[in-house]
């Protein structure tokens, strides 16, 4: 393992913000990242996965661990599930496709979110009605401070709208090394009534639907909307969609009928944060090399060398004005550093 020294960060985050890693180590094996966490104990670490839940807005005065570890394996089976464990590293849509060839269900709506698998725990990643706790089983985390390899199962994860015991109290003190997932092996649960995937089946003329139907929809609504990070520079989604009382939905609902939402329970109800900013005025709107995406008003996007304070600073601004029109706090889902 070799430590380098000012290294920019670029190529390692989405958004493609340039900013430098005082020192960087690509750590490959679980024996490695032990090792560096016990050699470099004393100092201040930032870990780091597929850079696609960030937006970096100063240079990292710490040492940067790469968290790169691969494989994907079968640890058992039954006729109709499988539990399939992958490392932390590995692609999250990689990973998704491995298993639709496999004809293992369950991740199929989750296609195309960009990520690795070790930090989807970490958000609780979700997509057209279905999450990861969902087909989550467990993860395996080493213990920042003692190296220590702990099993956290579904419960003990915590898990609620992108959150989960990582982003709360465990904040820090883990790195997720890999994910068990239970997938169904036949007679699968399509999650097909959720956005526009029916519409796209459709259009695809798809009558009897298959896992890899369901994940092609996906990908195509996702394409259609959504700005490839290799071409321009983002992080999905900027911010999460509020969840309101019922009191505050009648309210706004009287103000703007045509709002559309989802009922979350008798005295709750979510609102697309989308739709917010696009009736805010943000859609398509530009600030010279950075801006809101024209497709998709909750998606920030870096088109040549922004910097994370030009975009922290734009959604502050989008924040506060949804705030001023609608009453509402929009939190951002991407972690600011």
């Amino acid at each position: 393992m070799v430590v380098k020294e000012n290294i920019s960060l670029k190529p390692y985050n989405t958004f493609g913000i340039d900013v430098t890693a005082k020192s960087f180590l690509e750590v490959n094996t679980l024996a490695d990242l032990k090792t560096a966490l016990k050699v470099h104990q004393n100092k201040d670490l930032f870990i780091l996965g597929g850079g696609s839940n960030m937006l970096l807005t100063q240079d990292i005065d710490a040492l940067v661990l790469h968290i790169n570890l691969k494989g994907i394996e079968m640890l058992s089976e039954s006729d109709s599930h499988v539990v399939v464990k992958a490392q932390a590293g590995e692609n999250w849509h990689a990973f998704v496709l491995w298993c639709i060839n496999n004809n293992f269900g369950g991740v199929e709506n989750l296609s195309l979110i960009p990520g690795n698998v070790g930090t989807a725990p970490i958000q609780n990643i979700g997509a057209y009605g279905v999450e990861l706790k969902d087909v989550f089983l467990s993860c395996e985390a080493v213990e920042v401070t003692t190296q220590k390899v702990v099993t956290f199962t579904n419960a003990e994860c915590q898990f609620g709208y992108r959150e989960s015991i990582f982003k709360q109290q465990a904040k820090g003190k883990y790195i997720i090394t890999s994910v068990c997932f239970s997938l169904s092996k036949k007679d699968h649960k399509l999650h097909t009534d959720y956005g526009a995937i029916t519409a796209q089946l459709q259009e695809m003329k798809v009558t009897n639907p298959t896992i890899s139907n369901v994940s092609e929809a996906v990908i195509a609504i996702r394409e259609s909307k959504l700005p490839n990070p290799k071409d321009i520079g983002n992080s999905g989604s900027f911010f999460k969609n509020p969840v309101v009382s019922k009191a505050t939905f009648n309210s706004l609902q009287s103000q703007f009928p045509n709002m559309p939402y989802y009922q979350v329970s008798k005295e709750t109800f979510k609102i697309p944060a989308g739709w917010l900013i696009e009736h805010a005025g943000f859609k398509g709107k530009t600030f010279g090399n950075y801006g809101v995406h024209k497709k998709q008003a909750l998606v920030l996007v870096n088109y040549s060398n922004a910097s994370g304070k030009d975009i922290l600073n734009l959604a502050r601004l989008i924040q506060k004005t949804v705030k001023r029109i609608f009453g509402i706090d929009i939190d951002t889902e991407v972690n600011i550093i």
